[in-house]
């Protein structure tokens, strides 16, 4: 993989795309199955996986809690030795990144073994909230203590297992909460039932907690969006698990052939897709492009002016920097509702994208939970990621039907898609 510069220039594209562009396995569905495949009975081969910050923070972090686990990044293969929900180590140190995944789901996985677990990461992470799914996790009998401000990183999970019972989860800054809480559910000692307070954020990533869940053979039943229960004594069970390619990832590509015309196809990856985030091709499509959603692949085809959209994207936020990047473009104002649980990613994102359309030259209104984008004129500009992989992939596109696009450090997409600047290359192809 090659070394990327300080600054990246992005070449505008003068002619329609015509590329076909695998993208590589979904992160969420990548460390949900290693947590999963951890806590079954055997060896697990998960295939077509990630191999990225995010991914190796989370299986270092199982590894130092006594998982073994073979990473083969040529294969694009984890092979993970579960222990039947038993942590071998008594005591470990976990540093993870920026990651949300590893750190909420892991904070969780500790709480069922034995011993103390020490959890940091980078300053942001430490800005991060956690504090909910900590709140959730005691009253099933977990303990912590912290070393700086109450219920943030660095922090220790003192564990004894999870005794289980009722929970109540405000779930209106992540959904990671959830999905943390759901995956270690059945190897608590007695069932957890658990109850959704607050708005609740990026619901179809729960959904794809369940469905995991399911393939590796638990259920877990769900009487509507807010409530949701787990036999105890249910079990893993070890497997070959192929992991579909991340839909976040690919909404760079298919938004690329919206902006500047021709189609993109991204194959292995279809409508009944895991990730809810496999919507955004619906977007584009109100905006004027054409969807083909085959067994086999996802098209979109676009052959004129975008037109602006009013969409709420709660449930597949992660699209709204790719969307943001393309909507300046648009004949008409786009309206991105109900994102402000993405504040607190990364970075600010909602922040972080007025900010930088601004320096664009678009005309931006931004609210607390909202961003109304209008026709532009744009300018050349230097574009500020705030080290958030989605900033760089997002303006990238931008840099597309724009001459003058500088990314600035754009390895930060390492954290979900280390060779996405080789993989842009195609467009131009």
């Amino acid at each position: 993989m090659r070394e990327l510069p300080a600054y990246l220039e992005i070449r505008p594209l003068k002619r329609p795309i015509d590329a076909v562009i695998s993208v590589p396995g979904s992160k969420s569905i990548t460390n949900r199955a290693l947590v999963l495949a951890a806590l079954a009975e055997g060896e697990s081969a998960l295939e077509n996986a990630l191999f990225s910050e995010d991914s190796h923070w989370c299986s270092q972090a199982l590894q130092r809690l006594g998982i073994p686990i073979k990473a083969e990044a040529e294969a694009a293969r984890f092979l993970v030795q579960g222990r039947g929900g038993i942590l071998p180590a008594a005591h470990a140190d976990l540093f993870v990144g920026n990651s949300g995944t590893t750190a909420r789901f892991l904070v969780a996985v500790a709480a069922l073994g034995n011993g103390t677990y020490r959890f940091d990461g980078v300053p942001r992470m430490r800005q991060r909230p956690i504090g909910p799914l900590l709140a959730a996790l005691r009253q099933l009998g977990a303990q912590f203590s912290f070393e700086g401000a109450p219920n943030a990183f660095p922090l220790t999970v003192h564990a004894a297992g999870l005794q289980g019972g009722a929970a109540t989860l405000e779930a209106t800054n992540s959904s990671q909460y959830v999905s943390a809480l759901l995956q270690v559910a059945p190897y608590a000692r007695r069932d957890v039932t658990i109850y959704l307070t607050g708005e609740v954020v990026s619901e179809p990533y729960i959904e794809m907690t369940l469905r995991v869940m399911a393939q590796f053979g638990v259920i877990a039943d769900k009487s509507d969006y807010r409530n949701y229960h787990v036999r105890a004594g249910q079990r893993y069970q070890a497997q070959r698990y192929v992991i579909e390619p991340d839909a976040s990832n690919a909404t760079y590509f298919f938004a690329a052939a919206a902006l500047v015309g021709g189609r993109v196809r991204v194959p292995h990856l279809s409508a009944n897709s895991l990730q809810g985030d496999v919507r955004f091709v619906d977007v584009l499509e109100q905006m004027g492009c054409q969807v083909e959603r085959a067994a086999t692949y996802l098209e979109v085809r676009s052959i004129g002016q975008l037109r602006g959209v009013d969409v709420d994207l709660n449930a597949m936020s992660d699209t709204a920097q790719t969307l943001a990047a393309i909507a300046p473009f648009a004949s008409t104002p786009t309206r991105i509702r109900n994102i402000g649980h993405i504040r607190h990613k990364e970075t600010d994102r909602i922040a972080a994208l007025a900010t930088e359309l601004r320096k664009l030259g678009a005309q931006v209104e931004e609210r607390a939970d909202s961003l109304t984008i209008y026709p532009s004129a744009l300018r050349p500009a230097e574009i500020e990621t705030y080290d958030d992989h989605r900033m760089a992939m997002a303006f990238a596109v931008t840099g597309l039907a724009l001459d003058g696009v500088r990314i600035k450090n754009p390895a930060c997409t390492a954290k979900t898609f280390p060779d996405f600047f080789a993989r842009f290359e195609a467009l131009y192809r």
